[in-house]
């Protein structure tokens, strides 16, 4: 499984609306309103790079009222309980 995290930058009037339309594409598995120099955060969790590249390009860049979008591919996923683990190794 593939996840990717994409920043939003959106039409501050439609936010609501772009964020409710992003969360409604197939492979999207949630949508936040952040703080800060973008608008929304959309992940996205699918099988292949070819998924990814048309789910971005050819459905999510083209809801009306998004500006720009900038996509990360995520390498690993680290749960608290992974990381609780790693900085305990040789503690008693």
């Amino acid at each position: 499984m593939i996840t990717a995290i994409v920043f939003v930058e959106a039409e501050v009037a439609r936010i609501p609306e772009v964020a409710e339309e992003i969360a409604s594409l197939p492979g999207i598995t949630e949508v936040y309103s952040v703080t800060g120099s973008i608008d929304l955060i959309a992940v996205l969790r699918v099988r292949s790079h070819e998924e990814v590249a048309t789910l971005v390009a050819d459905r999510l860049n083209k809801v009306p009222g998004i500006l720009d979008t900038e996509t990360h591919i995520a390498f690993r996923a680290y749960s608290s309980h992974d990381l609780e683990a790693a900085f305990s190794l040789g503690v008693e």
